[in-house]
């Protein structure tokens, strides 16, 4: 099965990069500050969401913004203890993309995505953040927005997920989507092709954009 396409659109966490060990140190650190019980904690929605929603279902709107600042600091200043590593296939797939040709899109505010890619030496020329949007994923707002930021038509381009929520982001924009099964299992994602990770895949830069295929 080959997929070509004129844009290639990465999730971050879980995607390219791991950071979960961080985010569980953090968010324990954040939720015993905040009072926010395990039970409670376990009752919302996490992963693919932005801090700001997940808080705001979690505490009062009126310590929204505060405690989003607050878990932001914790997982930037966490990066430095080595919370951040590259998952596998990361590196080469990347390098083997033209710069213009592939964008980040996080539901991680700015600071923290350009803190952890930083950490991993991964520097895109498009970077789509949470910061960057109105409504976060599963909207698809934020690919469509990195979409016209390649200029490029939302159905040339393929999104690539580990999450549900991002999944459902991506064909909502009506893009192609291929889900890595690095935090869920591949039953569980609903995508035009699933695979464990990058590693399982290989692309190919032509004239008119780039060949995606499985590895044999």
């Amino acid at each position: 099965m080959t997929i070509h396409a004129h844009a290639l659109l990465f999730d971050n966490d879980g995607t390219l990069v791991s950071s979960y060990d961080s985010v569980v140190r953090c968010w324990t650190c954040w939720a015993h500050e905040y009072g926010v019980t395990a039970e409670r904690f376990g009752q919302v929605e996490l992963h693919g969401r932005t801090a700001a929603e997940i808080i705001a279902d979690l505490l009062p709107a009126g310590l929204v913004p505060e405690a989003v600042a607050r878990v932001e600091q914790l997982e930037v200043e966490d990066v430095a203890n080595g919370g951040v590593r590259l998952l596998p296939g990361t590196r080469a797939f990347l390098d083997s993309l033209p710069a213009d040709r592939w964008a980040v899109v996080t539901s991680a505010t700015r600071r923290l995505a350009e803190a952890r890619l930083s950490a991993v030496g991964i520097t895109p020329k498009s970077l789509v953040s949470a910061d960057d949007v109105t409504h976060g994923k599963p909207d698809p707002e934020p690919y469509l927005l990195a979409a016209r930021q390649l200029g490029v038509d939302p159905a040339d381009c393929v999104v690539f997920e580990d999450a549900p929520a991002g999944l459902r982001a991506g064909r909502a924009a009506g893009m192609r989507t291929v889900a890595l099964a690095t935090t869920h299992r591949a039953g569980e994602l609903d995508a035009d092709l699933v695979v464990d990770d990058l590693a399982a895949l290989r692309a190919l830069a032509t004239g008119g954009g780039v060949d995606i295929s499985v590895r044999d």
